[in-house]
């Protein structure tokens, strides 16, 4: 095990006061123990009320199963921090003259200007991967490791800024990083930074001069920017001015620098041998969706642990499949899969009566009504097209899209009706009774069988979640065998009704021979099958599409 003490054994981070009040080191089995972030779970809870299990669902959202690429991440910010500081020794005259640069630069208004070149130690990566793939998330929880602020006393009393994260600007102005710099830093020091140098009257040169100096005069580690695909979008010469910044802050300031982007952000890194080179300072690491194996597995099985429904499904290898089918191997979509499933389980339990299980037909069904936002980005993946994937890389709206869903769904649940009921209820919502383009046909047949477009809708949905890849023909012989089930309807107050001319009648409906229940009761005495039977009187017709062909 790693202590304090060995940090002494390494010369080269020995009387060196940045390094001496950083974390100790952390072995791979402490960082896995430390970095990992599981919800709240009693088994207790899956007795509680739907509407309070909803909320325990939610707990998934801060979900973090370190994995082998989140150790990889952690080793390399620990060297690429440590190794950044040893040019920046306070005890030594290097420190003395990096600062005396850093006057010069200011003075002169120019990022070149130095009087004693001294060698950087600081290094760069750029870590690159699809949107939603865990890269945002784990820098976070690799930073947690480490204190953001460091206050020195000598041998110069200083507040020490181990680590900066900034997002890129949308527009990939540079002048915007600045000023988002500015802030942070405020931020954390209660400085007036931002007042001081970010005003737009302040030119671009004058701002990361200044900006350079903020960060050599509290000793930065390491300047992490996120989103660095987002400069792109930047008019002119605007994306080259930031790439050579960061560049500068590197080779000259000596300040370690990490950028985070998604795939689109690899044609700007290769387009210049400078770039591509510094962000490969220690190894960029790209990090591809999970393919299914070990690694996958292990995540599946470990989120599979946290179920809130009554009762608890088992991981088959359907559900698997179905899972990866569905995500693509991208953990993000992954977990909010997971979500939803369960939350579309406790819905029907309550609203339906159903037990409420998860199986790859309801992954399915949830995925092909919630995840239609991002439906372009899993067929690209499908088909392994970078091209695509890049432009399709942002499922931030996703995000955005379960957050509302939950939100609706938590409403409803909070006042569920007094008993559960198998039959659908025609109040369901607009969620519950959505169905594809192409089920139009089977609407069309159900509403011939005598039922009332709505309630069509709900039984459609209801067995297609539970009938997973049924033809059309196979979910009408279904949709009809449940109405059989049900048995007659009771007679209620509003049977019957007044006439115009004062009397009582019967509310009309269909006659004898239309009657469905008759038909099928005459069919079953025959030995026939609800829907030969309804078919075979014509009070049924086969419906066009067949969705299993």
């Amino acid at each position: 095990m790693t202590t304090r003490d060995d940090l002494t054994d390494l010369p080269e981070y020995r009387d060196n006061p940045f390094i001496a009040k950083l974390p100790r080191l952390l072995s791979a089995r402490e960082a896995l123990r430390t970095m990992a972030a599981p919800p709240i779970f009693n088994e207790k809870e899956r007795g509680y009320a739907a509407h309070l299990r909803a909320h325990c669902v939610l707990r998934l959202k801060n979900y973090f199963e370190p994995l082998e690429n989140h150790l990889q991440l952690e080793a390399k910010f620990g060297m690429l921090l440590r190794q950044g500081y040893l040019s920046r020794n306070p005890n030594t005259t290097d420190y003395i003259h990096r600062l005396q640069d850093g006057y010069e630069r200011v003075v002169g208004k120019d990022l070149a200007a130095v009087r004693r070149p001294i060698r950087s130690t600081a290094s760069s990566f750029a870590l690159i991967g699809c949107s939603g793939i865990g890269k945002s998330y784990g820098m976070a929880r690799v930073l947690e490791l480490y204190p953001q602020v460091v206050h020195h006393a000598e041998p110069f009393s200083l507040d020490q800024v181990v680590w900066l994260k900034l997002d890129s600007p949308y527009k990939g102005s540079p002048k915007q990083l600045c000023i988002s710099f500015f802030q942070e830093m405020d931020n954390l020091l209660g400085t007036r930074y931002r007042a001081r140098y970010g005003a737009s009257r302040s030119s671009l040169d004058e701002m990361m001069v200044q900006m350079a100096q903020m960060a050599n005069l509290h000793a930065l580690g390491v300047l992490i920017v996120d989103e660095i695909q987002h400069i792109k979008e930047a008019p002119g010469t605007g994306a080259d001015a930031l790439l050579n910044f960061l560049v500068t802050l590197v080779n000259t300031i000596g300040i370690p620098v990490i950028v985070i982007g998604t795939l689109g952000a690899l044609p700007l890194l290769q387009g210049d041998f400078r770039q591509a080179r510094r962000a490969s300072g220690l190894g960029s690491l790209v990090w591809e969706r999970m393919e299914v194996g070990a690694t996958w597995n292990h995540f599946v099985d470990h989120m599979w642990s946290y179920q809130w429904t009554r009762e608890v499904s088992p991981l088959t290898g359907e559900i698997r499949q179905a899972l990866y089918e569905e995500s693509q191997g991208i953990l993000d979509v992954l977990v909010n899969l997971f979500m939803m499933a369960q939350l579309r389980a406790i819905q029907l339990g309550v609203l339906r009566g159903r037990p409420e299980r998860i199986d790859a037909g309801l992954l399915r069904q949830v995925a092909n009504e919630h995840l239609r936002l991002i439906h372009p980005m899993i067929d690209a993946l499908k088909r392994n097209d970078r091209e695509a994937i890049a432009k399709y890389d942002d499922i931030r709206p996703l995000h955005d899209h379960v957050r509302q869903m939950f939100g609706d769904s938590l409403a409803r649940l909070s006042d569920p009706p007094s008993t559960a009921v198998r039959t659908p209820a025609i109040s369901a919502t607009e969620d519950d009774t959505r169905v594809n383009d192409d089920d139009g046909p089977i609407l069309r047949a159900l509403e011939d069988l005598g039922l009332a477009h709505d309630i069509a809708k709900v039984l459609l949905v209801e067995v297609q979640a539970e009938n997973q890849g049924l033809s059309a023909l196979d979910l009408v012989a279904v949709i009809s065998t449940r109405l059989r089930e049900r048995g007659p309807a009771q007679p209620t107050a509003k049977t019957r009704r007044p006439t115009a001319r004062g009397k009582t009648a019967k509310a009309q409906g269909p006659s004898d021979k239309q009657d469905l229940r008759i038909i099928i009761a005459a069919g079953k005495k025959d030995g026939l099958p609800a829907y030969e039977a309804l078919l075979g009187a014509g009070a049924i017709k086969p419906p066009m599409v067949d969705r299993a062909g």
